[in-house]
Formats: C-alpha cells, structure tokens, sequence
C-alpha cells in the first residue's frame, strides 16, 4: 500500500512510503537533502513501521522542532491511524 504525506516544517515536500504488513518496501522523500534522505531510505527499507517511528521521532533540524526524519516518524503515525480508523 503507497501512502503519501505533506511533511510540515521542513525543506522536503512530499514523502511516498510503500508499506506491506507494517514493513516498508520502499520510501522516496521529494525535497530535502537529497543524500541523507537516500542513505535513511536505504536505511529503513525492510524495516518494521514501529521501529522506524522509535528511532527517528523527535529528531529536530536546526531548531525547528521537527526534522524529514521526524516526519518520517510522523508520516508513519498518520499511516497508522488511518489504517486503525478503516478497521472500526
């Protein structure tokens, strides 16, 4: 399942996550430091959403309270709770 998010706060400005059974397949930042972005999309490739949402939530980028891993993190929860709304 693809989900698309409008990160806030930050230089990116879209964040596409694929996600099967809570494991991301694939992540594409649009914005941004282009290359640290690639290196946290490798990163988190084949990883658990709930792993990724404990190690990069509340990373802040020079002082703005929030950071493109932080919404990451963000994104994630979103996702999360969409899915948790469709089930009730």
């Amino acid at each position: 399942m693809q989900y698309r998010y409008r990160p806030q706060g930050v230089c990116s400005t879209e964040i596409i996550i694929d996600i099967e059974n809570d494991i991301i397949q694939d992540l594409k930042v649009i914005g941004g430091c282009h290359g640290n972005l690639q290196g946290i999309a490798a990163l988190v490739k084949g990883m658990n959403i709930n792993d990724v949402i404990a190690k990069v939530k509340g990373i802040d980028c020079r002082g703005r309270g929030t950071s493109c891993p932080d919404q990451i993190a963000q994104a994630l929860e979103k996702h999360k709770q969409s899915r948790t709304a469709q089930l009730v």
